[in-house]
């Protein structure tokens, strides 16, 4: 079609300039000469006239064209952008459905493998309870097997889960620290302490205390220490005082510290229903660091990794300061699943808060009294610029054995942050319902709060601790768990040894 009016337009140019020559011929009497050349500069005229009107036409048609070109290409820019934008937002979403599946289900794997460990431990303390039985059931008439035909000597049977109390053999050389014990157990022997520690912890005769850390001066409450208590064969409460010394020499203490460290642990589950930013303090002793199981106690935390943030795990400046290159490694691998350490039990405030800030620590608790020299210690800090010194490495200090209001006065000129003490409120036992996760009974009308920890959401004045019911502290010895499977291994791997 467009060579079709080409070709007519050429055509009416060439009629057109023959016409002009011929009239110019005929009419106004030019040459043929002369008219040839005038019709041929017709024809070249008409010729350019339409040359320049076709490319005016082309160029505005090509203009159009690149102009809806450019728009088309903006909104495919606009769409692609879009698309980008939705891809990443589905991506950051499924990234972190995955992070809550898997803090979700690692706690409840980690549990489950510790059912099973516990299943196996009831099936083997039944099966000795069969051989007992079994031996008891016996005819008096009936002659053992050794005068029948000489035989292989039996095996030991394996403890029971909760042996009776019988007078422990001779503990060996290690175990002799003393004659006699100390404070409640001053004029019995060692060895005999030890056993009665040693038969709490596998009964699970442990109680769960905990002191609130308060804000200075608000006192509004922060933190929580945590600390266990032991109940005897008559069911008298021991002290730390009473039990630890004898725990340490016994090798007991990583036992201890892991029954402490499970209970912190549903406390904190606990308090996170009630959304409370609450954080717990779990002292650890080092020969739990050293002990041999140090892995299994890791792979506890790393199932909990997602309370990281709420568990602050604690150790003595003496246990610190004598700390080697293995226990060190493995604080490191504690730092790495996100846990933060304190230092307590202060001597001095000779420190490296640089030092122990790259190793973890974001917490110091030094006694009232060394804080205000009347401890009688000489450091080379002064305590007025400790709080300071600490605050440029990220480390909280926090004042201790606090008992009067003349010593929160003279704190907060040294610009203490946090307190603790029996001044805010003395050690409370934790109800039973918190440990199991489930409130049966109706909440007191004291001013304790939903969680049952001592303590109030408005005010830090003491409250009066409520005694434990024998059915339910029963009921709490009966209840197994995958970390009492794990102490009562530790426990037995020390009587092996």
């Amino acid at each position: 079609m467009v060579r079709l009016a080409s070709t007519f337009i050429a055509v009416c140019m060439v009629l057109i300039s023959g016409s002009l020559g011929a009239v110019l011929y005929l009419r106004f009497g030019f040459t043929g000469s002369e008219a040839a050349i005038a019709g041929i500069a017709a024809l070249s005229g008409l010729a350019l006239v339409n040359t320049v009107t076709t490319r005016v036409q082309d160029r505005s048609l090509v203009s159009r064209q690149v102009a809806d070109l450019s728009r088309g290409t903006a909104d495919l820019a606009r769409q692609v952008g879009e698309l980008g934008r939705r891809v990443y937002a589905f991506e950051t979403e499924l990234g972190t459905a995955v992070m809550k599946a898997r803090s979700a289900t690692e706690p409840l794997s980690a549990e489950i493998g510790m059912l099973g460990t516990l299943v196996k431990q009831i099936a083997d303390s039944v099966s000795a309870h069969d051989a007992v039985l079994a031996r008891l059931s016996r005819p008096a008439t009936e002659p053992p097997p050794q005068a029948a035909a000489p035989a292989r000597p039996a095996a030991p049977d394996p403890l029971p889960a909760f042996e009776p109390p019988i007078e422990e053999p001779e503990a060996p050389p290690a175990m002799h620290r003393g004659a006699e014990g100390t404070g409640r157990f001053k004029g019995v022997a060692p060895e005999k302490v030890t056993a009665i520690i040693r038969r709490a912890i596998e009964a699970n005769r442990v109680d769960l205390y905990m002191q609130p850390i308060v804000t200075l001066p608000q006192r509004k409450v922060r933190y929580y220490e945590a600390s266990v208590r032991l109940r005897g064969d008559d069911g008298e409460l021991l002290l730390p005082g009473d039990f630890l010394p004898h725990a340490e020499s016994g090798g007991l203490m990583p036992a201890i510290d892991n029954l402490l460290l499970f209970r912190c642990v549903q406390v904190i589950r606990r308090m996170q229903t009630k959304n409370r930013e609450v954080g717990l303090f779990c002292n650890i002793s080092g020969a739990t660091i050293s002990d041999a199981s140090f892995p299994q106690l890791a792979e506890f935390l790393e199932a909990n990794r997602a309370l990281s943030t709420s568990i602050v795990l604690e150790f003595a400046q003496k246990t610190v300061r004598s700390l080697g290159p293995i226990e060190l490694a493995s604080l490191g691998q504690i730092v790495d699943l996100g846990f933060r350490f304190s230092m307590d039990r202060l001597a001095d405030l000779n420190l490296e808060p640089r030092e122990f800030s790259e190793r973890g620590f974001r917490f110091v608790k030094a006694p009232a009294e060394l804080l205000l020299r009347r401890g009688g210690t000489v450091s080379d800090i002064h305590p007025a610029d400790f709080s300071d010194l600490l605050g440029r490495f990220g480390i909280d200090l926090i004042a201790d054995k606090i008992e009067s209001e003349s010593t929160v006065v003279d704190l907060l000129d040294y610009d203490v942050r946090f307190g603790q003490g029996t001044l805010f409120s003395p050690p409370r036992p934790v109800r039973n319902e918190v440990l199991q996760g489930v409130s049966d009974r109706p909440l007191p009308a004291s001013g304790r709060d939903r969680t049952g920890l001592p303590g109030s959401r408005d005010e830090a004045a003491p409250l009066r601790p409520q005694p434990v019911p024998a059915d339910a502290r029963g009921g709490a010895e009966r209840r197994g768990s995958g970390v009492n499977s794990l102490v009562r291994g530790v426990v037995r791997r020390d009587q092996r040894v």
